[in-house]
């Protein structure tokens, strides 16, 4: 993908976040690549549990949503969509404050249906979360 194409994907899966769940969690998309999804989220408030530390629901918003745009991104739009199929994560570490970074990476891109890992990561760089997405690939209506 040249830098000129990049920055329109990257600025396309942004407005993809508008009015959405990731919108209010704060999270941002911060690279895309032909086969991989960045982004971050903060831990504040809103993605909080109640005892102050990261929420494993959080953790999960933020790696199906950037699994399920890097799946967006491998298909037609005009002719297919990407729904979910599976997902599950792996909560290593706590996180309280600050915010977390996560890759998602196409482990598998078949016709109908696609897998992802999703890695997540503190602020040093420790591993927080592991979640792996299975998503089928459909004909629109």
């Amino acid at each position: 993908m040249s830098t000129h194409e990049n920055y329109n994907t990257l600025e396309q899966v942004k407005q993809w976040c508008k009015n959405t769940m990731m919108e209010y969690l704060g999270i941002e998309i911060t690279e895309v690549g032909d086969d991989y999804v960045c982004g971050k989220m903060p831990v504040d408030h809103r993605t909080h549990q109640p005892m102050g530390l990261l929420h494993g629901g959080a953790s999960v918003v933020l790696a199906e949503s950037l699994a399920s745009m890097g799946a967006a991104l491998q298909v037609d739009l005009t002719k297919k969509a990407c729904v979910g199929l599976e997902i599950n994560a792996n909560h290593i570490r706590g996180v309280r404050e600050g915010w977390v970074y996560a890759k998602a990476t196409a482990i598998h891109n078949g016709r109908s249906t696609q897998v992802w890992e999703t890695k997540i990561t503190n602020e040093a760089g420790d591993m927080v979360c592991i979640s792996r997405m299975t998503v089928a690939v459909i004909d629109k209506i």
